[in-house]
């Protein structure tokens, strides 16, 4: 795994490797960086919003809105790498992650 999860908003929250391929899906799950509850980020740094996280992981789907056709979200099933994020985010209480290489 070339990249690693750190955990910014909770200290005692162990790290999580990740793949390339998750770490350029990270921008599908993060919060707005201009939305109220989003503190300012680092550069490699994303806010996934804990109830966003808790919901996608109990539904076992997320919603993607396609550039073609902004009219019809696309639901699309977690892939296993995908819910074991969401399960280190809710189990952790974490919502403020930033990435590193390994």
């Amino acid at each position: 795994m070339p990249y690693r999860l750190i955990p910014i908003d909770n200290s005692a929250a162990p790290s999580l490797d990740i793949s390339d391929r998750l770490r350029s899906q990270l921008v599908y799950f993060m919060t707005p960086p201009d939305e109220p509850q989003v503190p300012p980020l680092e550069p490699n740094d994303y806010w996934i919003d804990a109830g966003q996280a808790a919901e996608w992981l109990a539904d076992g789907v997320f919603e993607l809105v396609s550039p073609l056709d902004g009219e019809r979200p696309t639901s699309i099933e977690l892939s296993e790498e995908q819910e074991a994020l969401f399960e280190w985010l809710t189990a952790n209480a974490i919502q403020h992650v930033r990435v590193s290489e390994t």
